[in-house]
């Protein structure tokens, strides 16, 4: 495998990091730059980490994670987005905070990263070294995730504020519906 399809790899994975920050920061305008640096950080650590457990322990996980790993992501996806919109439609505007709390970031770095988890372990299956890759998927990760924040930070002001976390539940839901049917459609 050479450099272009691992930046490729990256950018692919860093797809999802990118979506989910984009509607965080459509959801909330106001949120401060280093909640957006923290969610950066938390996804490209994630992305990272789970690539390295994937190709550690791989060989030996390989089909147990391929039979129920989208279902993981679909369900956390899901119900983040869920309880979002549900959020949006029951809450009075000025009752929202939509800044990110470790356990949020935890659950939607988790279900961005298990594709991640997968290409680990099919960087173990083909014997390729894994620290450039590692460091990239990490790197790209984080470098779209502040993009995303900082772009739907930015758009903001243009979408009514239930509006737009409604939106980000949606993207969210369809974030997991997509991981859902690339896994059970092959």
């Amino acid at each position: 495998m050479d450099i272009i399809s691992t930046i490729l790899i990256a950018f692919g994975l860093a797809m999802d990091c990118f979506a989910v920050s984009l509607s965080t920061g459509l959801c909330n305008q106001k949120v401060p730059q280093k909640d957006i640096v923290r969610m950066g950080l938390f996804f490209g650590g994630f992305q990272a980490g789970m690539t390295l457990i994937g190709y550690f322990f791989g060989s030996l996980l390989q089909k147990e994670i391929q039979s129920f790993d989208h279902w993981i992501a679909f369900l956390l996806l899901a119900i983040l987005g869920i309880r979002m919109i549900h959020e949006a439609c029951t809450e009075k505007e000025e009752e929202k905070c939509t800044i990110l709390n470790i356990k949020k970031l935890t659950m939607l770095s988790i279900a961005t990263s298990i594709d991640a988890l997968a290409v680990g372990v099919s960087f173990a299956m083909i014997s390729y070294k894994v620290m450039f890759p590692t460091f990239m998927i990490g790197f790209i990760s984080f470098g779209m995730a502040i993009l995303g924040g900082n772009l739907g930070k930015r758009t903001a002001s243009h979408v009514s504020g239930k509006g737009a976390e409604i939106v980000g539940g949606l993207v969210l839901i369809g974030i997991g519906i997509k991981i859902l049917f690339e896994h059970i459609g092959g």
